[in-house]
């Protein structure tokens, strides 16, 4: 977006911001498996378990022990916090802001004496902090400023991480429950967990509706409804399996996809931004070469789930 509207684009400042989101997320997700280890919260992974929730099953299984899966987490927050800090000195005070909102979000998802995830806010926070808090972050490393735009066309991708933690929450209704691990689907059921996830994926199709009917968003948005497909069969497979979280495992998996292609059509849309308005290309093809490397391990790998998966199998 910084680049489509011909702000000078920094590529170091970018990387430092890639590298501390990387970072932070991998400290989320060892805290979450921590702090819900300690909870007695998916503790046991049995055979037939959808693969998609409940955490990875690293401490329950023994494979991790649980201190130094702490210690890994705790060294991964002060490599994001001191990425933070850097950036907040090099380009102002704001970034502080949006960093104490992200880590925090991150280390008292699942962490006491807050644990946003067991009292059904966690899905609200991980939507403020995977969608504006990084987005206008991001930008305003580049530019210095805030914008509109910048707010309007990453809310969706907020929108679109509550959607998936919601419909990874289906399948530990019960476990959840017993802990008192009080997410939202756990505090009012699966059906309203269903509801939830058709209302959000709406949600994410019209604030990018708006923002173009409205001339924030440019009329190429409209490329990330290329993933309508997948979100229509996520539901559909939804509503017919979500008392099984088995045979559900297809709809986490179009969840996924449809997440990457939105984004991507997004990313898209303001390529062809950039190049229409004689953005650098040269930074462009670097920028869009970065994130090819880093999306192309996790493409790979969800075309093999897609092609393992068999029906009433652990992985279909």
């Amino acid at each position: 977006m910084a680049l489509s509207a011909n702000h000078a684009f920094y590529p170091f400042y970018f990387l430092l911001v890639l590298i501390g989101v990387v970072i932070n997320h991998m400290a989320l997700n060892m805290a979450d498996d921590y702090f819900d280890y300690g909870h007695s919260v998916d503790r046991s992974r049995p055979n037939e378990k959808n693969p998609y929730s409940g955490g990875s099953g690293t401490l329950g299984q023994g494979l991790i022990h649980p201190s130094a899966m702490l210690r890994a987490c705790v060294i991964c927050f002060s490599a994001t916090v001191a990425i933070g800090l850097y950036l907040t000195v090099a380009r102002g005070l704001p970034v502080l802001v949006f960093g104490l909102v992200g880590v925090s979000c991150s280390v008292f998802y699942a962490a006491p004496p807050i644990s946003f995830s067991h009292h059904g806010l966690g899905e609200l926070g991980q939507l403020l902090n995977f969608g504006t808090t990084i987005g206008l972050g991001s930008y305003f490393v580049q530019t210095q400023e805030l914008s509109l735009q910048a707010f309007a066309a990453t809310l969706p991708l907020g929108i679109m991480l509550f959607s998936m933690i919601i419909i990874n929450e289906i399948p530990d209704y019960q476990e959840d429950r017993l802990a008192g691990k009080l997410t939202l689907v756990a505090k009012y059921g699966k059906g309203a967990g269903v509801r939830m996830y058709f209302v959000s994926w709406a949600c994410t199709y019209m604030v990018i509706t708006l923002g173009v009917l409205s001339r924030v968003l440019p009329l190429t948005a409209l490329l990330a409804f290329a993933s309508l497909p997948l979100a229509l069969r996520s539901m559909q497979t939804l509503r017919k399996n979500y008392e099984d979280s088995v045979r559900l495992a297809p709809a986490n998996l179009d969840m996924i996809k449809a997440h990457s292609v939105t984004s991507l059509g997004l990313i898209a849309a303001y390529s062809i931004q950039g190049v229409a308005s004689h953005a650098n290309i040269a930074q462009l093809l670097m920028l869009l070469l970065l994130l090819a490397i880093f999306y192309t391990p996790a493409v790979l790998a969800l075309r093999k789930s897609r092609e393992s998966q068999i029906p009433g199998t652990p992985n279909g």
